[in-house]
Order: C-alpha cells, then structure tokens, then sequence
C-alpha cells in the first residue's frame, strides 16, 4: 500500500479524492494534468442527484394498500346477507315471470296485469281491481249498461269498468289512446286513473267505494 501510494499521488478534490500517476521525483503532477479528472469528477456530480437517487429507491407499496380493499370488500360483502339478496331476485324474476304469464294467457287477470304494468302500479292491487271489474261488467269487455241515469242520456257506461266515452277519452293511458272503449286493457287504465283522480288510492286499493253496510257502490 505504501509503495502504491508512493508511486501515485492523492489529490483531494472536494468530497472525492483523486488518485493521479506521480512524477519521477515523487510529486504530483500539476493542475493541468488534474484537470481532466476534476472534469470528469465534476460531470459525475451533476449528473447525480444523491436525493433524486434515495427517493427512487424507496419501494412502492402497493400490496398493503391492495390488501386493505380487498378486506374492505370483504367486509362489504359479508355485510349485507347475500342469501337474501338471492332470494329477492329470485322472488322478483319469478313475479315477472308470473305476470308475463298472466298476460299472453288473457282473460280478466292478464288484461288487469297488463294494465297495471302499463300504468307502473304494483301488481298487489290485482285483487282489487278485479273486484271493481266483476263488480262493475262481470268481466265481459263488451258489456254495457242500458239502464242507468248515463244510458238514458245517450252515454251508456261500457267495457270491463264500465266507463262513459267522456272518461274512457279523458282517462285511458296515453299509449292505449287509439284502442276502443271495450278494449279491455285500455278501459282498465281508464277506471284505476279515473278512480285514482277522484277517490284516491286507498278506494282503489279497498276494490272500490262502498256504503255504510260494506256493500259495493261503484265509483
């Protein structure tokens, strides 16, 4: 080690130290001779930024952060019963699935599902519409009343509500406006609006108006 440093000089260069050949005599060599080391030196410390270099060392920690989500999903998930949240889809598909059958079989329930699902009402008013309806024709589309104070003034009550012309235009749903007043689904959309409109829903949810003895008087 000895003989190494006296064979080369050692310059100290700021935070480095620069290990130049000597000269024959044992002295270093001069500035000149230095300079292309101070140079190189001086390129290599711009070039490194010692805080740029300690910081994009340090490691991205990504894995606590992806297992906190996911443990906060779980906890999500665990959260709400899914067992029940099955079941109610399984309990809504099969009441689409009953209406949709409902209303390609026809007949008194269909055109009273269909109306109702025309009019976005729950499909637990069925019974009560239905008593209106059996109340009302006996659930013949085409039936009408010759007989009441409305027959005898030229506007006799027809259709499964039994509706006059002046309702039945007023009320229907707006799609089913070009049907005829027997047209069973849109002489139902007409009487639930009529009767919604004039008596509320606890009268059509009641399957209509009744007297103080509970009998059926019609709307």
């Amino acid at each position: 080690m000895i003989a190494t440093t006296a064979a080369v000089g050692a310059v100290a260069t700021g935070a480095f130290t620069a290990i130049v050949p000597a000269l024959d005599d044992g002295t270093a060599t001069s500035a000149a001779a230095d300079a292309p080391y101070d140079a190189a030196l001086a390129s290599a410390s711009t070039d490194l930024d010692p805080v740029a270099a300690v910081v994009s060392m340090v490691p991205v920690e990504l894995t606590a952060e992806a297992e906190s989500v996911e443990d906060h999903v779980a906890r999500v998930v665990q959260a709400a019963d899914l067992a029940k949240l099955h079941a109610e889809q399984a309990r809504e598909q099969a009441e689409r699935e009953r209406v949709a059958a409902l209303i390609e079989r026809g007949g008194v329930d269909g055109w009273i599902a269909q109306a109702l699902q025309i009019l976005d009402l729950p499909q637990t008013l069925a019974p009560a519409v239905k008593k209106i309806v059996m109340k009302e024709s006996g659930g013949n589309p085409r039936a009408i009343n010759n007989w009441d104070s409305n027959a005898r003034r030229g506007t006799p009550s027809q259709g499964l509500m039994q509706t006059i012309p002046t309702t039945y235009k007023h009320y229907v749903h707006p799609e089913l406006k070009n049907r005829p007043i027997t047209d069973p689904v849109a002489n139902i959309t007409a009487g639930i609006r009529y009767m919604i409109d004039n008596y509320g829903m606890k009268t059509l949810e009641a399957g209509g108006r009744t007297n103080s003895a509970g009998n059926y008087v019609g709307y």
